[in-house]
């Protein structure tokens, strides 16, 4: 359970991160207080996890001949319509992710998998597994 926290609060840094670096990616909170701010930013992270696992761990295997293909560029792709697939479920709960656009999409989805990647490395000791 500690563990599953720890990468809730690390996606959310790091879309909030996200948020700061890709102009065309920001989040409306659904209220204007910093603890919805706070929430809103965890809440998009639990949508974001679940999408990337499920539906993006299919979306995967369909499409392990594009990414053969065209030698991984399509996970940029992927990456992307899966960003804005959360963007799509976290505005119809009437708070969320905006993207603005397919290409901002991609770079964000981009920026947000280099600054995971790289908090996910920084906070692996605090991480043990069993």
């Amino acid at each position: 359970m500690a563990r599953f926290l720890i990468k809730l609060i690390l996606n959310a840094v790091a879309l909030w991160v996200t948020t700061l670096l890709v102009v065309g990616v920001r989040v409306v909170p659904y209220a204007p207080d910093t603890a919805a701010v706070v929430v809103s930013f965890l809440l998009i992270a639990l949508i974001f996890g679940f999408v990337n696992g499920v539906i993006g761990g299919i979306v995967r295997v369909v499409a392990f001949p594009l990414y053969v293909l065209t030698l991984g560029l399509m996970a940029l792709v992927v990456n992307g319509l899966l960003l804005m697939l959360v963007a799509w479920i976290s505005e119809s709960l009437g708070f969320g992710l905006v993207v603005d656009s397919f290409g901002w999409g991609v770079l964000g989805a981009l920026v947000l998998g280099i600054v995971s990647w790289l908090l996910g490395i920084l906070a692996r000791p605090a991480t043990p597994r069993r």
